[in-house]
């Protein structure tokens, strides 16, 4: 039995089942986690999808930025580019019960004993842990039960600061933007939202990570930051998104064996 943690699919489906058949994956006794953004840009996000979630229990998911987008652009607030190719999955006539599904899935998924994490983007640098499951456990539960107050709220890059956010509207909008947005923060620790440069290539920032490098935590497991191409200079901190949707591989993670297995985008 192996946990597989897989990077962003973004739509890329064809890459997705290369990537299983190169892992000999045994539905019946593996699992595979995604880290979020299962769709947009990418070939084929309805496919990724409806195979994810008819993988039941034996799958784990986080949502995503461009996921939560999707969300909000069925309940009308949030906006669809055309460069995200989500025309099919938004004409599918299953379309409400995937959103629907998508809805009940979580910004943070928790390993055996808390052995590891899994979430889009990270860990705001001003939570502990326990700030941390509250905020998560917080926005899932709105969204589960009662999506359309949190979705007309999510937008926008305020507050930066845990401590500045007074109202539930305000916490939602930072926990949301820390756990599918984030990565880099401002050396004070203030989350920084546009930039998706690789680190060295913004010296004035510090990644998200740097700040739980020696504050307990699990191990921690995201995607969202192509450019950081799978490395992460933490050992028990994980990045999973090596780019496929543009044309690089797509990973994933066993967590038993701590190995990495790829496949390219295309087929060569």
């Amino acid at each position: 039995m192996a946990t597989y943690v897989i990077g962003d699919l973004q739509g890329c489906f064809e890459p997705l089942q290369r990537l299983l058949a190169a892992l000999n994956y045994q539905p019946l006794q593996d699992s595979l986690w995604f880290c979020g953004d299962l769709i947009a840009r990418g070939p084929d996000s309805l496919a990724c999808l409806r195979f994810v979630k008819q993988l039941g229990s034996g799958a784990r998911v986080v949502l995503g930025n461009h996921d939560l987008n999707f969300i909000a652009h069925y309940y009308g607030y949030g906006k669809i580019k055309a460069a995200d190719k989500l025309e099919p999955l938004l004409a599918a006539p299953d379309l409400a019960e995937l959103v629907h599904w998508l809805c009940q899935q979580p910004l943070l998924q928790r390993g055996p004993e808390d052995a590891y994490w899994m979430l889009h983007a990270g860990l705001a640098p001003d939570w502990d842990i326990p700030t941390a499951l509250s905020a998560c456990a917080d926005v899932s539960r709105q969204l589960q039960h009662d999506p359309e107050p949190l979705l007309a709220v999510m937008y926008g890059n305020l507050p930066v600061r845990w401590a500045d956010a007074k109202t539930p509207e305000q916490r939602w909008r930072y926990t949301i933007n820390a756990c599918t947005r984030m990565r880099f923060c401002h050396p004070d620790g203030a989350l920084e939202l546009s930039s998706k440069a690789a680190p060295e290539n913004q010296p004035d920032l510090v990644p998200w990570y740097e700040f739980w490098r020696n504050k307990p935590h699990p191990e921690l497991l995201f995607g969202h930051w192509a450019a950081l191409n799978g490395q992460s200079p933490i050992p028990d901190i994980q990045a999973l998104d090596t780019g496929c949707v543009w044309g690089n591989t797509l990973t994933a993670y066993c967590v038993e064996s701590r190995q990495r297995y790829s496949v390219r985008a295309e087929q060569q």
